[in-house]
């Protein structure tokens, strides 16, 4: 489970990040990033699978539990220190048929690439 610090709950933290955030996409995930924040501003983090990707919340809560699994690994084996900004992963539907493995790798290659930008 995510800590509770890393967590994006609020929905006009949602929609801000939307609108003024760049994105990033690999292997069926979308990342927005918002702008950065102050110094004292832990990075915060959102998951979203929308009902269009599947009718069943079984099938969207497992890809949302294997992404948020992949950033918690991340983070406690990286030293996650990124800029100060909030992260929302949008999932599509090529994920409902792919294993921890590749969406761990995805989410792995896609923390990169916002982490040196």
């Amino acid at each position: 489970m995510l800590k509770t610090i890393y967590r994006l709950k609020k929905r006009s933290a949602f929609a801000a990040t939307y609108r003024t955030g760049k994105t990033v996409h690999k292997n069926g995930i979308t990342v927005f990033c918002g702008k950065n924040k102050t110094e004292d501003f832990v990075t915060k983090i959102g998951f979203v699978v929308s009902k269009k990707i599947h009718k069943r919340a079984v099938k969207r809560n497992r890809i949302k539990r294997l992404m948020r699994e992949a950033c918690r690994l991340y983070i406690k084996n990286n030293d996650f220190n990124p800029k100060p900004m909030s992260l929302i992963f949008v999932a599509s539907s090529k994920l409902l048929d792919k294993n921890f493995d590749e969406i761990n790798s995805a989410v792995l290659k896609l923390m990169e690439i916002i982490n040196n930008d």
